[in-house]
């Protein structure tokens, strides 16, 4: 019996641990993803440099704390993943589109 729930115990401390590396690196590079696309478009849009990615950073914060919630929010660890992923990839592609590829 003992056995059992430390089984359940470890199990849930790396669920908690998964969710933990999600939220912290994973949120933050989708909010730094949407930060550079955002301050993109701003930039594309006529705003001037310093303005475009003032006014992109500011709500990062709110979408960081939002995101890190929803990773904690989700049914499991492997959904926090799976959702970070397929919402990183499609923005950073066009992030990468409408930057290009840095060769130096």
């Amino acid at each position: 019996m003992k056995e059992v729930a430390s089984r359940a115990s470890t199990r849930h401390r790396l669920s908690v641990a998964s969710r933990v590396a999600a939220a912290v690196p994973g949120a933050y590079t989708l909010t730094a993803i949407m930060v550079m696309l955002a301050a993109q478009m701003l930039l594309r849009a006529g705003i001037g440099p310093a303005e475009a990615v003032l006014a992109a950073t500011i709500p990062a914060f709110l979408v960081y704390a939002a995101m890190v919630c929803a990773v904690f929010h989700a049914r499991s660890a492997a959904r926090a993943w799976a959702w970070l992923a397929g919402a990183t990839a499609p923005i950073g592609a066009l992030l990468w589109i409408m930057t290009g590829p840095v060769l130096r």
